[in-house]
């Protein structure tokens, strides 16, 4: 019954201490230690005990987090045109993503064990994580929304100049049927070809301002010469027109925060992704340090069990020997023998847990868990549990803090700001549209006048003729020219007059030609439903957020709250379960003493020696319990990149400038050193 009692204590203990319900992993008979079978029977040696590891007592002090961004690269700023003109013309560089395990990893591969602390393990994570991988592209994706953003292409107003050019030559030949422009010839017998060549070159800058302006000025140059140009004064000409126009919005469209809203945004949700990824280092760092310490659990409960098993050996081989001498009964032996079975079952989960600790470790701190260096590598862990400091903090306070470092509650303030932004926004967008517009033209002329010459009559009052009529003196107008009875022309060309493009420019830069306008564009939209929807669903959407940031505080209130209720359990736990391991070695001690007078059984003793066992198992279980009720803690107070000594910048770009601190680690300048 005693034999029952004890293995139904040992199967709740060893049930405790377990995390997860592995399957086979090892042969177990490979780790048991080998049984002794020189003792003598009736006297049963001590059975070899569990030495727990070395204990260290506190962390450092938190050093101050630096969040800055600055050694990543900044995706909104665009190509700059200076000095090279063509650099706004070619693709922003985004370098592959590095999907090797960084070095550090092989330097820490000793004889086909990776020596691993926690600090080490940290900085793996950081450089080598996919979810800290994945999650630095946001931030990324979000500031090349803001250089978007920045251009106005989202937007009402393009803040981007653009510059437009019209560049073209012209020939085409009209065949004229029309006698005022088909000649100087008295008689027309076949269709007669106007020729025309027409040269374009005209320029275009346009570009809008915060304010709402808009600016636009155009530069257009012509040249046309014509085979006929009996109604031109220059044949070839040239003309250039310079027109500048301002637009200003006085209600619709009217100050920043119309045309700006998009970039507001744009720079809000660049810090909520920074924040966003913060808040994935934090978590990844929380990982890792918690599969870290289960590794760490998992190693030390594989040697609480082999003790067990060295334990439940050599009670079966002492109660077989004497079975073998007459003094005991084969029930005692049969009982040994299914209490070591029992227990070897456990040692199996034990190192079963163990090897998948190791590889959810391994997963978590590499990209390629698979690479040849990695093969087969066993990780030992190399930092020791340790004490933490447990500081006496008010909910009032601890919530006080967790506000203002919690990265969740900056993601919920920018978002309601945002939703505040586009409430002014779709506002100003409900007003009609009147805007201010003013423009300035000036006009040139130039080129190659021919003056006629007269040589007969010409009647000024009709210069230009229809076909058919006689003149009084039996002349018969064609054209613009009279002709003759004999065909002659009644004016004859003079000599050319030569002029140009300078003239043309000269006229127009003086503004010999100007035109002037201004005035008001009135746009009133009728019932306006678009406008009155796009507003309320803004407000409504602001309301959501304003709801949803309470829901935020409540959330961070609720974790802060569970963190300090586990701390303060785990802490009483492990005084309890120092206060059991010990109350088991004193009893334990105190058979192995009765043993010796000859009061007491090897079975007694070995009895008490897996209740000591298991008290042992507990209080290590307690031990790393309140260890990562810490970790916990510390990322519901938003601390954990304070505590650690990591920084944004080192995670963003996936390499660590300086040693994490890590709790309960050796000093961080002698591990850079050592490394």
């Amino acid at each position: 019954m005693s034999g029952r009692f004890t293995h139904a204590v040992m199967v709740i203990a060893t049930a405790a201490s377990l995390m997860v319900s592995p399957v086979y992993a090892q042969d177990q008979q490979a780790a048991a230690p080998a049984a002794q079978t020189d003792q003598t029977p009736g006297v049963l040696p001590p059975p070899p005990q569990y030495q727990p590891p070395p204990t260290d007592q506190g962390p450092p002090p938190a050093p101050t987090r630096n969040l800055g961004l600055g050694t990543s690269k900044n995706y909104s700023k665009p190509n700059s045109w200076f000095p090279n003109l063509i650099a706004p013309y070619t693709p922003i560089k985004v370098s592959k993503p590095e999907l090797t395990n960084s070095p550090r990893i092989n330097q820490l591969i000793q004889e086909g064990k990776l020596m691993l602390s926690l600090e080490d393990a940290v900085s793996l994570g950081l450089e080598n994580n996919l979810s800290i991988a994945v999650e630095r592209y946001v931030p990324w994706l979000d500031e090349a929304s803001l250089l978007y953003a920045k251009s106005g292409a989202n937007g009402r107003i393009q803040f981007d100049p653009t510059v437009t050019s019209t560049l073209a030559l012209e020939q085409n030949d009209t065949p004229i049927n029309n006698p005022i422009f088909a000649g100087i010839t008295t008689q027309i017998t076949s269709p007669v070809a106007l020729e025309n060549h027409v040269t374009t070159a005209n320029f275009g800058y346009t570009q809008g301002f915060a304010t709402g302006t808009q600016a636009q000025v155009t530069f257009n140059n012509s040249r046309e010469s014509t085979n006929f140009g009996g109604f031109d004064l220059f044949n070839p000409y040239e003309q250039s027109t310079l027109t500048v126009e301002l637009t200003q919005p006085l209600l619709n469209g009217f100050g920043r925060i119309a045309n700006t809203r998009y970039i507001i945004e744009a720079k809000n949700t660049v810090k909520v992704g920074e924040s966003l990824f913060a808040q994935q280092v934090i978590t990844t760092v929380t990982q890792v340090a918690t599969d870290y310490w289960e590794l760490v659990f998992a190693r030390e409960n594989v040697k609480v069990e082999q003790v067990a098993v060295a334990a439940d050996q050599q009670l079966y081989n002492n109660n077989k020997k004497q079975l073998e001498i007459g003094t005991m009964a084969p029930l005692d032996v049969i009982t040994a023998q299914s209490q070591l079975a029992t227990d070897q079952q456990a040692l199996v989960q034990a190192q079963t847990t163990q090897l998948l600790d190791e590889t959810t470790l391994l997963v978590a701190i590499t990209k390629d868990p698979l690479s040849g260096t990695l093969n087969g590598v066993e990780i030992i862990p190399t930092t020791h549990i340790f004490s933490p400091n447990i500081e006496n903090i008010s909910l009032e306070d601890a919530v006080k803090e967790a506000w203002q470092k919690r990265p969740e509650i900056q993601q919920a303030a920018l978002n309601l700001k945002n939703a505040g932004v586009e409430v002014k926004a779709t506002r100003n967008s409900m007003l009609p549209q009147l805007n201010l517009f003013g423009e300035y033209q000036a006009a040139g002329l130039g080129g190659v006048i021919t003056p006629a010459t007269p040589t007969g009559a010409f009647f000024a009052e009709s210069p230009i003729f229809v076909p058919g009529d006689v003149l009084p003196d039996g002349t018969i107008p064609v054209g613009s020219v009279p002709i003759g009875i004999s065909g002659e022309p009644l004016t004859t060309p003079g000599a050319p007059i030569r002029g140009g493009l300078s003239d043309d420019l000269d006229a127009m830069i003086r503004g010999k030609y100007p035109t002037f306008e201004g005035g008001f564009n009135l746009t009133l939209p009728i019932r306006n439903r678009a406008a009155q929807a796009n507003n309320a669903t803004a407000q409504l959407n602001e309301r959501e957020q304003e709801v949803q940031y309470l829901q935020t505080q409540n959330t961070i209130v609720l974790n802060v709250r569970q963190a300090l209720i586990t701390l303060v359990q785990d802490r009483a736990a492990i005084t309890a379960a120092e206060e059991a391991r010990v109350f088991a070695q004193q009893s334990y001690d105190d058979e192995v003493k009765k043993l010796q007078l000859g009061t007491s059984t090897a079975f007694t003793v070995i009895q008490k020696q897996q209740l000591l066992t298991a008290a042992e198992g507990i209080e290590l279980r307690d031990r790393v319990n309140l260890i990562e009720a810490e970790l916990n803690f510390n990322q519901a107070m938003g601390r954990t990149l304070d505590v650690h000594n990591i920084t944004v910048a080192d995670a963003l770009k996936g390499s660590i400038s300086s040693v994490p601190n890590i709790p309960g680690t050796p000093d961080a300048g002698a591990q850079a050193g050592h490394r």
